[in-house]
């Protein structure tokens, strides 16, 4: 893969400015960078789902396979196995090659279809049609896909789920290059471990966005990385922890060069001030003066950006009103999908008033679901969930469904009951600053998505928070910032989260652990060993 002279713009925000990199057939390649820096861009131009402004992208017309960090499904009514079947276009290519097969019977001198004939052969064979089930069952057992969840309808599946039978679908695919966009975020460790050594021995090429530093050491060869500040991209050999050493080096020869350039731009200008002010019949020092103007101007042109350093804005964002003693009542709650076992039986619980209250437990036993069933979205089986008329949710989904993919940041956020300043205040304290605002929702990355629908739940003021993994699109470094504006947050948290970070920084005090239905104080080794075992049952 190779790409030249690459240059994006969304609007005046520059992503890439004449940038390159190369990289081999069967390369295992890490792509990191801040969040924003145009790491899910870079997917999307290699996709074609976006053109450059300049430059261009060349894959060699390899077939390209990709995990969303969001998954969407095309057809939701269709079951997780037939889902996993179409990974490779086994059934499409038997039914033409059948058809291929008639035509040339009643014409057997066609040369075309017989040209035909010969290259969907080839593609059966590419795809080996003939072990292709096996492998696909070798797959499933691997990725601990449990043989019920095989009949169920993809509609039906939790958003873990979702993502490992995507991952699932891929990897079966034998795509020539793999686009991986923070594919561990529902992965337990062993299926984590399985993963990375299908991946290190994968005949093609492997580009993955994470910020699992231990997944990507364990894989990668290379670090392609997205430079927010330049507007380049970089290549370093080696793993993770080679390029950390590689990029602390760079940034100390670039912070060096800052140093030399800001001196030499003030010798400059002062000099230049001195010329100016000298006696105009002083022509040596005018005429030295104008060749040290020329150079300063070349040097402010080429001058290297520092970053910039923003502070935190404070802003009040408690509940409009106080809520109830009791906000929610869960009483005897039963609940299933269709065709699937009992997820819940007698489920009784009572949340309290200003509490941070955690669900955990394994990927399947109804985390997320049970927060549906919470906000209406789902209707139980049995028993009541009620909510008290004092009560106001603010409800963040794994799909971030309430944004507007047409509108800008501002505007996806905008209310009357704040002034833009207001609102460009908060959207500052979740890292969008100056022209950032102006973004459509549609180029922003996963990670900018979540900041934009976590920002929109506070800007709500509602006395209740709902969040479902709220930080699965976040690098550690903005976890811990997005963590402090819900730390500071006054009333009722709800949350499903497998980040110990997350969840000790805004204070949970109890969990309920599914699918026991226990409710207890909250443990940090508990929750630890939850994210390990995730979805191996």
């Amino acid at each position: 893969m190779h790409a030249s002279s690459l240059s994006l713009s969304f609007g005046t925000t520059v992503v890439y400015d004449n940038a390159e990199f190369n990289l081999s057939t069967r390369d295992k390649v890490g792509i990191v960078g801040v969040n924003g820096a145009g790491k899910t861009t870079l997917f999307k131009l290699i996709l074609g789902e976006l053109s450059p402004d300049a430059g261009r992208i060349d894959t060699g017309g390899a077939r390209l396979g990709y995990l969303p960090q969001t998954i969407e499904i095309t057809n939701p009514e269709i079951t997780v196995w037939e889902f996993l079947t179409t990974g490779r276009p086994i059934a499409k290519l038997e039914e033409r090659l059948r058809n291929l097969y008639q035509q040339i019977a009643d014409t057997p001198d066609d040369a075309q279809v017989q040209s035909d004939i010969d290259s969907t052969q080839s593609e059966l064979d590419y795809y080996e049609c003939y072990t292709a089930e096996d492998t696909l069952l070798e797959i499933i057992d691997n990725m601990h896909i449990d043989s019920d969840m095989l009949d169920m309808r993809l509609r039906d599946l939790s958003g873990g789920q979702k993502s490992k039978v995507a991952f699932a679908r891929l990897l079966y695919s034998m795509a020539e290059i793999l686009l991986l966009d923070e594919p561990t975020n529902h992965l337990d460790a062993t299926t984590k471990d399985w993963v990375c050594n299908y991946l290190k021995k994968y005949r093609g090429m492997v580009l993955i966005i994470s910020h699992d530093c231990e997944f990507l050491n364990n894989i990668v060869n290379k670090i392609l990385y997205v430079d927010k500040v330049t507007k380049k991209i970089s290549v370093f050999s080696g793993n993770y922890d080679d390029y950390q050493v590689k990029l602390r080096e760079l940034k100390r020869a670039r912070a060096k060069a800052i140093e030399n350039q800001e001196r030499q731009i003030k010798h400059l200008s002062d000099f230049v001030a001195r010329a100016n002010a000298a006696s105009p019949t002083n022509h040596a020092m005018k005429r030295a003066g104008n060749v040290r103007a020329a150079i300063l101007e070349h040097v402010l042109k080429n001058r290297i950006e520092r970053e910039t350093a923003y502070k935190k804005l404070k802003m009040d964002l408690s509940p409009m009103r106080d809520g109830a003693r009791h906000p929610i009542m869960v009483d005897n709650l039963w609940f299933r999908y269709p065709n699937a076992k009992l997820l819940y039986r007698n489920l009784s619980f009572i949340i309290t008033g200003g509490e941070r209250f955690l669900i955990c437990g394994e990927n399947g036993t109804g985390k997320s679901t049970l927060l549906k069933l919470i906000m209406g979205v789902l209707a139980p089986e049995r028993g009541t969930i009620d909510i008290n008329p004092k009560t106001d949710i603010a409800y963040y989904a794994q799909e971030l469904e309430e944004l507007s993919p047409d509108k800008t940041i501002l505007e996806n956020v905008a209310s009357d009951d704040y002034t833009d300043q207001q609102l460009r205040a908060v959207l500052a304290n979740f890292l969008f600053y100056d022209m950032d605002v102006f973004k459509q929702v549609s180029v922003l990355s996963p990670g900018e998505r979540a900041r934009v629908a976590l920002a929109k739940i506070l800007l709500r003021r509602a006395n209740m928070l709902i969040l479902d993994e709220p930080t699965n699109h976040l690098d550690p470094e903005t976890q811990r910032v997005i963590g402090d504006n819900f730390r500071d947050f006054t009333g009722t948290i709800i949350v499903v989260s497998h980040n110990p970070d997350f969840v000790e920084q805004i204070g949970i005090t109890r969990m309920l652990v599914l699918p026991s239905g226990r409710i207890e104080d909250y443990d940090h080794e508990k929750l630890e060993y939850y994210y390990a075992v995730n979805s191996e049952k």
